[in-house]
């Protein structure tokens, strides 16, 4: 054996390596290969749990300022509903109140008008009476002139006698 290559030794390293890499392969690449794309499925599969979140998310999310939206007209609506009612009771507590106050004003205008009528007839009375009075006392004296008398009996002084 020229160069002391014994190549039966050669031979036994290359099998020794071989099924060295073969053991390797089997016991350390392949669980590590198995582990690394699991753990790839494992984080895919997450991955589109979180995307379907995140959809499921945007869809309540849309849904939700749907309905936001829907109670703020809702909100408006019911506002302005109310506004109206507030307007149409403060409307006909006015022509109410208005309504009173005109019949206040005709009920006093009659009373003033009676009490006025009433007046009238007392003073017609009064004077109805201070006419007979002073007819009476003008009866009561013969002999002067009525109309001096009447005017003496007014002025509240004596009769004139021979004018």
């Amino acid at each position: 054996m020229p160069l002391n290559i014994d190549w039966q030794q050669i031979l036994l390293h290359w099998m020794n390596l071989a099924i060295l890499t073969g053991g390797l392969y089997f016991l350390l690449y392949k669980p590590v290969k198995d582990f690394m794309s699991k753990r790839e499925a494992h984080y895919q599969e997450l991955d589109r749990q979180a995307d379907r979140k995140l959809e499921e998310a945007e869809a309540l999310k849309a849904a939700c300022q749907a309905k936001l939206e829907g109670a703020e007209a809702e909100i408006r609506e019911a506002r302005a509903k109310a506004q109206t009612a507030a307007q149409q009771s403060a409307d006909a507590q006015i022509a109410q109140a208005q309504d009173q106050a005109r019949q206040i004003v005709d009920k006093a205008r009659q009373e003033a008008e009676q009490s006025r009528e009433q007046a009238l007839r007392a003073s017609q009375r009064e004077l109805r009476e201070l006419a007979a009075a002073a007819a009476k006392k003008l009866a009561a004296k013969p002999g002067t002139d009525p109309f001096d008398q009447f005017l003496n009996l007014a002025e509240g002084g004596e009769t004139h006698e021979g004018r």
